[in-house]
């Protein structure tokens, strides 16, 4: 039988500790061990947690003296303490679905060439209870790493949560742990950093629910989408510069995905005139961002969009955005780059 070693991080969500462990411990044919991380939580997380592991041998727990942040904690339980054949990493806040554990060590047990599993994350609304998961019919697919990897790069975007992954954990003690570098973006860094080493696999199902309850490390303002921005590219930087013996392509990669950061950050600056935000976005900051993206972002159709809205003017573009095709087309840009973001999680 394999084993699982799951991480659980906790920062003041001891509300959520009891749903989040058993939705973990209830995964037949799959040996699981539990870890519960308290990162000196001021209330009485803590004292729940020690509750759940009294009640259950399979728990344990360690509680920090000092808070020492969710990058320190993820590595302490990733690199320190797990031993199993595969290790998760699941907030406290989220859970998995049931039998989750049991599909992702199928997929990794029958293919030794894949690193990772991961599958579809279901977001629900706090307190609300999640909806019913579809367990999906066994389906799955494995991915070549570098083609899985060059999607990543060609999209500028991540597509995978985070609760919904089980690695490999020789492979996780290969590649290291999480980049302190990268505070809102080292789960798409290490995911693309895992598929440098290894294929993929994915699981036709869903697999994790994450919760949404306003408190999320994830919420991101306006202007927050531009610290967003500047995250994924050092992100981007980051696996070209620890993998870039492994792939024959980085260059191209490299100016693929600077492109791409560009092209989002000047439809942002777009959209702040389609929507009347100017007064909202940092409008010169996304233009400088892409400038240093790309420096040839002047021959961009963003910029060439953006520079009819600075003569139509801030105040009259909403009014004429319908009858503009590439406020249409952007819409629709827009509304997938929100799907992207909704998929993430930092």
């Amino acid at each position: 039988m394999s084993s699982v070693s799951v991480v659980i991080p906790c920062y003041k969500y001891g509300d959520y500790l009891r749903a989040c462990v058993d939705s973990v411990l209830d995964n037949p044919g799959v040996d699981v061990r539990v870890l519960i991380i308290d990162d000196a939580s001021p209330d009485d997380s803590a004292d729940k947690a020690r509750a759940i592991a009294a009640s259950d041998p399979r728990v344990e727990v360690r509680v920090h003296e000092q808070n020492k942040r969710h990058i320190a904690t993820y590595n302490e339980g990733l690199l320190e303490w797990a031993d199993g054949d595969y290790v998760a990493l699941l907030s406290a806040d989220d859970m998995l679905t049931p039998g989750a554990l049991t599909r992702a060590v199928a997929l990794l047990d029958a293919n030794p060439n894949v690193g990772f599993a991961y599958g579809h994350p279901v977001h629900f609304q706090h307190p609300g209870p999640p909806p019913p998961a579809n367990q999906g019919t066994g389906g799955t697919a494995v991915y070549p790493g570098h083609w899985w990897l060059e999607r990543r790069f060609r999209e500028g975007t991540g597509c995978i949560t985070s609760p919904e992954v089980v690695v490999r954990t020789d492979l996780q003690r290969k590649v290291g742990g999480y980049d302190p570098e990268l505070p809102h973006a080292g789960d798409i860094e290490m995911w693309m950093r895992l598929a440098a080493h290894a294929d993929v696999g994915y699981v036709q199902a869903d697999q994790a629910y994450y919760r949404l309850h306003g408190q999320n490390m994830s919420q991101v303002d306006f202007a927050g989408q531009l610290d967003d921005l500047r995250q994924r590219k050092t992100a981007y930087e980051a696996v070209l510069r620890k993998t870039r013996d492994l792939l024959p392509e980085a260059d191209r990669w490299d100016d693929m995905v600077h492109r791409r950061l560009a092209r989002f950050a000047l439809r942002r600056a777009v959209r702040a005139y389609d929507r009347g935000r100017t007064g909202t976005v940092p409008e010169e900051e996304l233009v400088a961002f892409a400038a240093e993206c790309w420096p040839q972002y002047r021959t961009l159709p963003e910029y060439r969009g953006l520079q009819v809205r600075r003569r139509v003017g801030a105040k009259t573009m909403p009014y004429l955005q319908p009858l503009v095709l590439s406020a249409v087309a952007a819409k629709g840009r827009e509304w997938l780059w929100w799907r992207s973001w909704e998929r993430r999680g930092i």
